[in-house]
């Protein structure tokens, strides 16, 4: 189990720490050196994709590997609709069906373990839980 601490450091300007010591800077959106929230959360869908086909696509065409997620909103919208991710991999020595059974096996592994994508699409409850009331 790992938790995430978030400490405000200064106006609008948060540092996300784990019990490993790793730090991450967050603000609002387009403050400068920090994530926003919503980027957090796009990082985290792809870095899930890629930490989890990572073996899988390496051991078959080598170590390039990027993960991208887009932010799909055109405006101001308060919820994302969706988490487009995309893996990018060099497939070009594999051969049709080599291809077709990465692909498989990538898209198997992602459904089967990567906990945030599993859990954005199962829509799991935020509780929240602020002092001297109990969590909604």
């Amino acid at each position: 189990m790992s938790d995430v601490e978030v400490t405000r450091v200064a106006e609008h300007t948060f540092v996300a720490t784990n019990d490993r010591g790793a730090e991450v800077r967050i603000g609002r959106k387009g403050a400068e050196g920090a994530f926003s929230p919503v980027e957090l959360l796009l990082a985290a869908a792809a870095g899930c994709a890629a930490v989890t086909a990572e073996t899988l696509i390496t051991r078959r065409t080598g170590d390039r590997l990027v993960a991208r997620a887009v932010d799909p909103r055109q405006g101001e919208e308060h919820e994302l609709p969706e988490v487009p991710t995309a893996l990018e991999y060099d497939a070009s020595t594999l051969d049709e069906p080599q291809r077709a059974a990465l692909e498989a096996a990538v898209r198997r592994a992602i459904a089967q373990l990567c906990t945030v994508s599993r859990t954005l699409e199962q829509g799991a409850p935020v509780p929240l839980t602020l002092p001297g009331a109990t969590a909604d």
